[in-house]
């Protein structure tokens, strides 16, 4: 390992100060926190980099042996050299990849400034100290103890000298001493094996339930004799009148040396659960793609004329999400599935009225008109780039409310991460490979050991992320069989193409290559003499709306049947479709010739459509022929609607039109409506669509990773302001050498008299400026032109032509001849 630049620095600000420009970018990068607002300078950077919010959103991002390694040097003393880290992490007998991987663990802990100094001068920042390392309230990870000094503390003098003395030591003068003779005794691998010797077999048995961890046991008031054994020579010492710790310096010998009872320094392999052809996968992939626009389109069409109810606390009802479930004929879990997909997506949101219901968006209508291909990749980014999670639906939150679909408290942000990475751990693996959901659950518990759920779940909520990870993209169509398509890989930027290229190119390689492999739309359907149509694949758009008001859906799968009844003829023609045009459509549309039955029954109910005409008196019903009057006057069924006769061909009713249309229906008959004109009222499906609405926005975890000219232009920021706190000034003739960083004073005439001659000669000065919200900063500038009571200077605090009101300036001072 090399040694740090310029030897071991002697605080945290002087380690990063070494660093140089593209150090300290990666460290920002690393750790995006530290960004907010940019440090003024290195030093406010070094503390910003120790609070205790910063360092555990570090340890949180660390993987299982980095976080070791850095566990290790928590019980380690401080600083310690590479030597002892390595021994504690490899133990006596070595481990050849410990010693492989620490190295690089130890880069990782320093480029993230949780470790800083020398290889011979190794410090964990104190804040990451305190989190990892051991006390009575909160046990070390690694199961160890408090050091012998530690646990000794406030023990009398002559307790410690009997422990000495049946140590077989001998005695000291004073405590210091004694502890130190101790200390020695259970770090010395020979004498401690030797003093172990004489241990009582059940003595052992004692160290041994306690050597990993935890090591703290309770005793009685008498304890026994192999406890009593132990605590006479201080390999149990008291940590309260009835508990006893093992010491770490014991628990270490114990323990061979490791501090880790299973260091893991190589990850986890992602196994493969089963293979397959890749043309094989990327045709079932292809295939689930389709499935999926037609469920949402099928979902959407269901809230076409709008939607169920919002909750007044936001989300929609349990009674709504079965009624959906049941529509879509599939389980509560995955119609959620499919609502948030299409809310996420953007086809779907609130109303925003008095009664606000959700319902489609005019996005939805221009979605509808994109290629199919398009409209897959539409839907794969907002479920690739979301951070609501459908499968927390029906739990409760920490306060004991069940979370809905479209609820507010669906966001979980770190739901981007677990599902990109998961899907980065299936393109790995060869394609046409489907990875071992165990496997891939043990590498993201490796790479992330402390991201749990934050309400406290028992179950880890990446782990289960991740397995809705593997449902989810099963169900949209970016995996085939459990394998990543290829499609899949383009989505996430494989195939030669960078992980972080632009979204939108990553999406449209993905509709490129899944654009072939989904179906063609059929023009024609098969009708069946038993009144059914079969389409054997997907159809046309207009033939598909056409037949959908035609015909009802029977079942569906490979291919879709409808099924005719005077009902769904009806409907078409209630629509404003004559029997011609029905006649016409079969005939265009079908491969197979027009079964006769259905011919008979377009007819049959196009000759009674539209015979009984009905209106507003409250309502009546007009009709040429008055014995079919007659007859619907004697038909009990009637009676509630209160019928009578005004004339030959008209009744009137005390029901209202609509009821009174419903309730002739149901009798058999086909009325049509009536306008106030006289004429035959079409009914068409009413279209809901809310005001423009944008899909929702992911909830980020924490501030965003930086781009590299934030990241420039931070350190430049960094590098100037530190320049501006530790500069020199010369000291006037009056006074003292003043301190770095201390903000000069002087008169209005002094400052304009120096600036006017620093623009003359080219030089810097230092000021100290107040700005318009009366925040005070100090910073080096390079005067260009002074004029009209204000100075224009080049600022290197802030790395570019700036300009100040004088008025502002409190003072200003030449720079040392031997300021940097």
């Amino acid at each position: 390992m090399p040694e740090e630049r310029g030897g071991s620095p002697r605080t945290l600000a002087e380690a990063l100060r070494a660093r140089d420009d593209e150090e300290l970018a990666a460290l920002l990068r690393a750790r995006p926190d530290l960004l907010s607002p940019v440090p003024n300078d290195v030093t406010q950077l070094a503390t910003r980099a120790g609070t205790r919010a910063s360092v555990v959103r570090a340890l949180e991002r660390l993987d299982r042996f980095t976080l070791q390694t850095a566990e290790a040097l928590a019980v380690a003393p401080d600083p310690a050299p590479y030597g002892t880290l390595l021994a504690l992490m490899a133990g006596d007998d070595g481990d050849t990849d410990v010693e492989a991987a620490l190295a690089g663990a130890l880069a990782v802990l320093r480029g993230q400034a949780l470790v800083w100094g020398g290889d011979d001068r190794l410090r964990l920042v104190r804040t990451a100290r305190e989190l990892l390392a051991p006390s009575p309230t909160r046990p070390s990870p690694t199961g160890l103890g408090p050091t012998v000094t530690e646990a000794t503390a406030g023990m009398s003098p002559g307790r410690l000298q009997e422990i000495v003395a049946a140590a077989g030591l001998p005695t000291t003068h004073d405590p210091v001493s004694a502890v130190a003779s101790l200390t020695s005794l259970f770090t010395d691998r020979t004498r401690m094996a030797t003093l172990l010797d004489t241990a009582p077999s059940d003595a052992l048995a004692v160290l041994d339930r306690l050597v990993w961890g935890p090591p703290y046991g309770e005793v009685t008031a008498d304890p026994t004799p192999p406890v009593r054994w132990l605590r006479d020579r201080g390999l149990l010492l008291p940590a309260s009148p009835r508990t006893v710790v093992l010491p770490r310096e014991v628990a270490l010998h114990l323990r061979a040396g490791r501090a880790h009872r299973m260091p893991e320094p190589v990850p986890p392999a992602v196994t493969p659960a089963a293979e397959y052809g890749p043309q094989a996968v990327d045709s079932a992939a292809a295939g689930q793609a389709y499935t999926a626009l037609t469920t949402v389109e099928d979902l959407l069409k269901d809230w076409h004329e709008g939607g169920p109810p919002v909750l007044r606390a936001g989300g929609l009802a349990v009674r709504d999400l079965k009624r959906t479930a049941a529509a879509l004929d599939t389980s509560e879990q995955l119609a959620a599935f499919w609502i948030e997909l299409a809310y996420a997506a953007g086809l779907l949101a609130s109303d925003g009225e008095a009664e606000e219901r959700y319902a489609p968006t005019p996005a939805y209508d221009e979605w509808l008109e994109l290629p199919t291909a398009e409209r897959w990749g539409e839907l794969a980014v907002a479920w690739l780039t979301a951070t609501r999670t459908p499968g927390l639906v029906g739990s409760q939150d920490a306060k004991g409310r069940t979370l809905s679909v479209l609820g507010p408290d669906l966001d979980r942000s770190a739901a981007v991460e677990v599902r990109r990475r998961v899907l980065e751990l299936a393109a790995e693996l060869p394609h046409g490979t489907a990875p071992a959901p165990e496997s891939l659950l043990s590498r993201l518990r490796w790479e992330r050991p402390l991201r749990g759920d934050a309400a406290g779940s028992t179950k880890d909520l990446r782990a289960r992320v991740a397995a809705w990870t593997l449902s989810e993209a099963e169900l949209l169509g970016v995996t085939g069989r459990g394998a990543l398509s290829t499609h899949g890989r383009a989505l996430l930027g494989g195939e030669g193409h960078g992980a972080d290229g632009p979204l939108a190119d990553r999406r449209a390689r993905a509709v490129k290559s899944l654009g072939p492999l989904l179906p063609e739309p059929l023009d024609h359907v098969l009708l069946q003499a038993d009144l059914t149509a079969v389409a054997p694949g997907p159809l046309d758009r207009p033939l598909a709306e056409t037949l959908a008001v035609l015909a009802e859906i029977e079942s569906k799968g490979g291919a879709t049947v409808y099924r005719f009844t005077p009902g769904s003829v009806r409907r078409a023609l209630d629509a404003g479709m004559a029997a011609s045009d029905v006649h016409a459509f079969l005939a265009t549309h079908s491969r197979t010739p027009v079964p006769q039955p259905l011919s008979y029954l377009v007819d049959d109910v196009a000759r009674r459509h539209g015979h009984l005409r009905i209106g507003a008196a409250s309502a009546y019903v007009r009709c040429d022929d008055d014995a079919l009057l007659g007859e619907i006057l004697a038909d009990k069924r009637s009676q509630g609607l209160g019928l009578r006769r005004l004339a030959p061909t008209v009744l009137a009713a005390q029901s209202d039109p609509a009821s009174l249309l419903e309730g002739l229906r149901a009798m058999g008959y086909a009325p049509a409506a009536e306008s106030t004109e006289g004429d035959v009222v079409i009914t068409r499906a009413h279209a809901r669509r809310t005001p423009p609405r944008t899909p929702p926005a992911p909830v980020p975890e924490g501030p965003p990773v930086p781009d590299s000219t934030l990241l420039g232009a931070a350190v430049k920021a960094i590098r100037a302001g530190d320049m501006a706190a530790s500069v020199v000034r010369k000291p006037a003739a009056d006074e003292g050498r003043p301190q770095a960083g201390e903000l000069p004073r002087t008169s209005s005439a002094e400052t304009l008299a120096t600036v006017q001659a620093a623009a003359l000669t080219g030089s810097a000065v230092w000021i100290g400026y107040v700005n318009a919200e009366g925040a005070a900063s100090q910073r080096v500038i390079a005067p260009v032109r002074v004029e009209g009571g204000f100075v224009t200077a080049f600022d290197h605090t802030a790395d570019e032509m700036r300009t100040y009101p004088l008025h502002r300036i409190t003072g200003v001072a030449e720079l040392a001849d031997d300021a940097p």
